[in-house]
């Protein structure tokens, strides 16, 4: 091949280039990408209006949020965040107090206390400064946990009160002819409260494709009460070898229904020594007063 035809490719393919560059700049954005453009600029001049619109304070609270949130990762660990997570699943996941405002509540409340405790031992004076802004710190950051805490070990002993009648509402479904998920319907939609709620959310969960027994498991992964973890290993194996699940309820409910018993007899057992200290403090100063408070009168006016 001659230097001269080298040269004419050379020209050709130059051109040709050029005229597919000129074609990709001049052919139409397709439909989808044409859209996609529309609402981008949409939304960056709805926040641009929005920002606008907003006070100072409004404009300032997101990036100020970020940051607390961003302080509040660094100083939850991966174990504590865990710990967190696992208290709020047993607080039924409140929708007010997800995982990442619960971990800047504790940033808040740190600095909060801690200046308090820094105040404290200013007015105190002497070496108190710096340990009372630790504590308070402290305590601030670990207040948090403590109600994740306190609504986890109140809903845990709400479903141990809701049991029982659950599980009579299941076995009078299922001995009726219904079928276990069907039980579950029912008793999620004629019952309220924390142990229908779960049901209903493990039914949500099966709805979506999860097989019935992770969805059994998630359950009692998601709770600390004894009796519903056995009633739900049960349920498992039953359904794994093909058991009637109607037996299985009906043992459980009775054995419920026992421990309900027995939980009231220990609690009334209970009240005599929980009174005893009422009795004594409060009630026996004011007999004294009634009875004695007469005759003390009558020996000092006798005296005098």
């Amino acid at each position: 091949m001659t230097a001269g035809t080298l040269v004419s490719v050379a020209a050709a393919a130059a051109v040709l280039a050029v005229a597919c560059a000129a074609a990709a700049v001049t052919v139409p954005a397709s439909r989808r990408q044409r859209m996609l453009r529309i609402l981008a600029e949409f939304e960056s001049s709805r926040n641009a209006s929005r920002a606008v619109g907003q006070p100072l304070g409004g404009r300032l609270r997101a990036p100020v949020v970020r940051a607390i949130q961003r302080i509040g990762d660094v100083i939850t660990r991966p174990r504590i965040r865990q710990r967190l997570s696992q208290g709020l699943d047993y607080a039924e996941n409140p929708a007010e107090w997800p995982l990442d405002r619960v971990i800047r509540a504790r940033v808040v409340g740190a600095v909060a206390l801690g200046l308090l405790g820094w105040w404290v031992g200013t007015r105190s004076g002497g070496p108190w400064v710096l340990p009372g802004l630790l504590a308070g710190a402290l305590i601030g950051m670990n207040i948090p946990d403590l109600l994740v805490y306190n609504a986890g070990t109140k809903r845990q002993a709400a479903l141990t009160r809701a049991l029982p009648d659950v599980l009579d509402a299941m076995v009078i479904g299922v001995e009726s002819g219904l079928g276990l998920d069907a039980a579950m319907a029912q008793v999620a939609v004629l019952l309220r409260g924390p142990m229908p709620d779960e049901i209903n959310r493990v039914l949500q969960e099966m709805r979506l494709g999860v097989p019935r027994t992770e969805a059994l498991c998630s359950l009692a992964a998601r709770t600390t009460v004894r009796d519903l973890k056995t009633l739900v290993t049960a349920l498992v194996q039953a359904g794994e070898l093909g058991i009637s699940v109607a037996g299985i309820l009906r043992e459980h409910a009775l054995e419920q229904r026992t421990r309900r018993r027995q939980y009231a007899e220990e609690k009334a057992q209970k009240v005599t020594v929980k009174l005893l200290f009422p009795v004594i403090f409060c009630l026996f100063p004011v007999i004294f007063i009634v009875v004695l408070g007469p005759a003390i009168i009558n020996i000092m006016t006798t005296g005098l």
